[in-house]
């Protein structure tokens, strides 16, 4: 995880960064925006930008977003601060951190930039042998497609695989094609040179270069447009790549690996997904059951997330009473492991006693969206837009998910572009939205 600081480090702003470093983060600091933007045109590895709000924090995110950088802000101020709060949110801040800085809010931050986390909980037999699969092909130079629901782990099984080849002291570069847009996503995989665009003021390294020696993971890759599959498939196929508005190809010493939640034979036949870059990608394929066929894994999880959840919180551990864990063993999982982890963690934080009681566990669709339909009656819609409905669904789902966009999409069965979509739609009107978890889209 690497995280660069945009502000003065001799205050509390440098303690934040003292705790980011304790919870595993690697930094980088810069003075000022042209600084910072320097540093995140020559190293795509930048996870996560935190920015002190007496820089103009608007300023720097319409920079970004002019020279193509989908790299998340997180804005940092005095916790008194409520005016520099919002409007560093208005001016596109994923978040606002206050300082003094605490411990538990920057490791929720950081968890969330970093995506799913990189511990392998397994007890199942059907994801052992998943495991054991990606274990045998995880030394060799072989591009692996890897298959799943969302939520399932795909990302945490990518991870394992880099930490078990030979390119584990290399980088681990994960891209999700799903979060970026369209606009966004080609100079993002490969970079461009000044001028290539308006905006482009200078040259920038894209994720191919940064992941040189190492592993890119190129995550939900059914989202990609077609376009860019085409030059993704030169890209593998001749080992070098073309900056946006670049003279010359540039080689690269990348392995590939590749998710997605989607049947690609299916895809290919749709004319979506190029069959030549299926069979490209699709030399070793690796299958993650859902959560529902693995129910070993579900006790296990419930216990690491409990753990997680409750040092998170500062609050003591307490374990799943019996009944508990016949509930969460038995239910279907739509959301998987994702699904889990939030159903565990609002039971933390509501727990009370030695145990998590069934009492605390809420599983099911939204209360306010089963309210509508089921208490109430399609009577209770009539007289309403469907744009009217359709919005309240999504927003109560996101409720329901605490905030998690991936989950949301796939219980109310759309992409995650188009749900990130109709959020931008809904914010532009005025729509309160309900934040990303720990303030970080995911």
């Amino acid at each position: 995880m690497r995280v660069l600081i945009i502000g003065s480090l001799a205050g509390e702003l440098g303690q934040a960064a003292q705790i980011a470093i304790a919870r595993g983060a690697k930094l980088d600091h810069a003075d000022d925006a042209d600084t910072a933007l320097a540093r995140l045109r020559a190293d795509a590895r930048v996870d996560l930008l935190l920015c002190d709000v007496v820089h103009d924090v608007g300023s720097i995110v319409r920079a970004l977003a002019a020279e193509r950088m989908a790299v998340p802000v997180v804005a940092c101020g005095t916790g008194n601060d409520a005016t520099a709060a919002v409007q560093a949110i208005r001016e596109g801040a994923r978040e606002f951190l206050p300082l003094p800085p605490d411990p538990d809010l920057i490791a929720a931050i950081l968890e969330a930039a970093a995506g799913e986390t990189q511990a392998m909980v397994v007890r199942d037999p059907a994801m052992q042998a998943a495991v054991r699969r990606a274990e045998q092909v995880a030394g060799s130079e072989a591009s692996v497609l890897i298959t799943g629901e969302s939520g399932t782990g795909k990302e945490v099984l990518a991870r394992h695989i880099h930490r078990r080849s030979r390119r584990s002291n290399g980088p681990f570069i994960a891209l999700n094609c799903a979060a970026i847009p369209e606009n966004l996503l080609e100079s993002e995989l490969f970079g461009h040179e000044k001028g290539a665009f308006s905006g482009a003021v200078a040259r920038r390294v894209g994720k191919f270069e940064a992941a040189d020696g190492g592993t890119l993971l190129l995550d939900e890759i059914s989202e990609m447009d077609t376009r860019l599959q085409a030059k993704l498939l030169r890209a593998l196929q001749e080992r070098e790549i073309d900056r946006l508005g670049g003279a010359a190809p540039v080689r690269v010493n990348v392995r590939i690996l590749a998710t997605t939640n989607r049947d690609l034979p299916v895809e290919v036949q749709r004319g979506t997904f190029r069959e030549d870059l299926y069979f490209r990608l699709n030399v070793v394929s690796l299958r993650i059951p859902p959560l529902r066929e693995r129910p070993a894994d579900v006790a296990a999880l419930c216990e690491h997330f409990a753990r997680r959840y409750a040092e998170v919180n500062g609050l003591p551990f307490r374990p799943l009473s019996r009944e508990a864990v016949l509930r969460l063993t038995s239910h279907g999982w739509r959301g998987n492991v994702r699904e889990l982890e939030n159903a565990i963690h609002r039971a933390v934080l509501l727990a009370d006693g030695e145990e998590i009681g069934i009492n605390v566990i809420e599983l099911g669709p939204p209360a306010a969206a089963a309210q509508t339909v089921g208490s109430t009656g399609i009577a209770s819609l009539v007289g309403r837009r469907m744009e009217e409905v359709e919005r309240d669904l999504i927003i109560e789902t996101l409720g329901h998910t605490m905030g998690n966009r991936t989950h949301a999409a796939t219980i109310l069965g759309i992409s995650i572009r188009a749900l990130r979509n109709k959020l931008r739609d809904y914010a532009a009107q005025g729509v309160a939205v309900p934040p990303p978890a720990a303030g970080v889209a995911v």
